[in-house]
């Protein structure tokens, strides 16, 4: 199996769960943050699926600029699902087509003349596009669990589905 088709088949794990997340943000609350050095929740999300890209340039591409980067706008739960939906078919096709060499080569983040990092593709594959996006998606699940929305089953059972399980008293 290729290095790509490993990635592919992690990442579709982490995506289904993802998207079951992202379709609970309420688009009303859009400007809720925990805090004031938080981001909003609904830039939260959209940079959440903006990160399903970064699995298609680090594989097509040798460097992400972010100097002329503007955030895609969406402003519903439809729009937001279809953005990642679409850039998770981008990435998946990408993951499936490249060759295992690929990862060997340095790839960069840079905003404008600034260098963020360099790293080897597998690295930016491993740590930054996968820790990256799982990193977020806690962190979107920290906003929705204080706004009392209950979380779908990550690597086990949520608090909610344990919940149902004691109700059921099936440890009795």
């Amino acid at each position: 199996m290729t290095i790509g088709k490993r990635f592919w088949k992690t990442l579709e794990l982490e995506a289904e769960v993802t998207r079951k997340y992202l379709a609970l943000v309420p688009f009303d609350k859009a400007n809720f943050k925990p805090s004031e050095q938080s981001e909003n929740m609904g830039r939260l999300a959209v940079h959440l699926a903006e990160i399903i890209a970064w699995w298609t340039s680090c594989v097509r591409d040798d460097n992400m600029d972010f100097e002329h980067f503007e955030p895609k706008e969406v402003n519903n739960t439809a729009e937001l699902l279809a953005y990642f939906d679409h850039l998770l078919e981008e990435a998946k096709q990408a993951l499936l087509e490249v060759k295992d060499e690929e990862f060997d080569k340095k790839w960069t983040m840079t905003c404008g003349e600034e260098l963020y990092f360099e790293l080897e593709k597998r690295q930016v594959a491993e740590r930054f596009c996968m820790h990256h996006f799982v990193h977020h998606r806690a962190q979107l699940g920290v906003y929705l669990r204080i706004l009392g929305i209950a979380l779908p089953a990550t690597y086990g059972p949520s608090a909610e589905d344990f919940e149902v399980v004691l109700t059921r008293n099936i440890f009795a």
